[in-house]
C-alpha cells in the first residue's frame, strides 16, 4: 500500500484515529496491534507513536479536550461566578450537547463495551482520571480568586463525575431505555453538585470563589 504523507499533522492524526477506532470496534482492542493500525492508515508505527505515546491513547483520545474544559471552567469564568457553578455549567453543556465526554453520545455504547472488555483501557482510563484531577487542582491553585482547597475540590468533583459516567455506561451497556438513562444522568449530575456545595462547601459560597 502506498504511504500517505507522514507530515500531515492534524490530518494524519485524524486518519490514524479513524482507522484505530474502526479496527478496535471491529476486532476488539486487545486483538489489534499498532503495526496493523499503521499499515492500514498508510503510515509507520513511529508516526503513530509520534501522535499517540500509548496504544491506549488511540482509543481514549479525549483526555486533552477534558483537561482544557477543566482549565477553562476555572480560568474563563465570569467575575463573581464561583468555581463550582462554572463546573456545573460546563457539565450541563456537555449533557445538553450529548458530547462524548458526557457518556451520552449515540456512539458511546460500543465505546463503553470496548473499554469494559480491556484491562489495559480500564487502567488507562483510571490514570487519565488522576491526571485530570491534578490538572484541575493545579488550575485552582493558580487562580488568585479561588480561596478554597483546590486539591479536595478537584478530588471530589472528578470522583463524582466519574461515578455518574460509570453508572451511565453500565446502564447503557445493559440496554436500558435511552430516555431513562438520560433523565437519570441529569438527576445524578444535579445531586453531585448539590452534595459538593452542601458537603464540601459547608454552606459557604466563599469556599468556591
Amino acid at each position: 500500500m502506498p504511504r500517505t504523507s507522514e507530515r500531515g499533522g492534524p490530518r494524519t492524526r485524524a486518519r490514524i484515529l479513524e482507522v484505530a477506532n474502526r479496527l478496535f470496534l471491529e476486532r476488539g482492542y486487545e486483538a489489534v496491534t499498532v503495526a496493523q493500525i499503521a499499515r492500514e492508515a498508510g503510515v509507520s508505527s513511529v508516526t503513530v507513536f509520534n501522535h499517540f505515546p500509548r496504544k491506549e491513547d488511540l482509543f481514549l483520545d479525549r483526555a486533552a479536550d477534558a483537561a482544557e474544559l477543566l482549565r477553562a471552567a476555572v480560568r474563563d469564568r465570569e467575575p463573581g461566578v464561583d468555581v463550582l457553578t462554572s463546573l456545573r455549567d460546563t457539565s450541563l453543556r456537555l449533557f445538553d450537547a450529548r458530547h462524548p465526554l458526557s457518556g451520552l453520545d449515540e456512539r458511546s455504547v460500543p465505546f463503553f463495551r470496548t473499554v469494559a472488555g480491556s484491562p489495559a483501557l480500564v487502567a488507562r482510563a483510571r490514570a487519565i482520571g488522576a491526571e485530570l484531577q491534578q490538572t484541575l487542582a493545579e488550575e485552582l491553585d493558580r487562580d488568585p480568586a479561588f480561596e478554597g482547597d483546590g486539591t479536595l475540590l478537584a478530588a471530589f468533583f472528578l470522583a463524582g463525575y466519574s461515578a455518574v459516567l460509570v453508572e451511565t455506561a453500565r446502564r447503557r451497556i445493559a440496554g436500558k431505555s435511552t430516555r431513562a438513562v438520560v433523565r437519570d444522568h441529569r438527576v445524578r449530575l444535579e445531586r453531585l453538585f448539590d452534595a459538593l456545595r452542601d458537603g464540601v462547601g459547608s454552606g459557604t459560597e466563599e469556599y468556591f470563589r
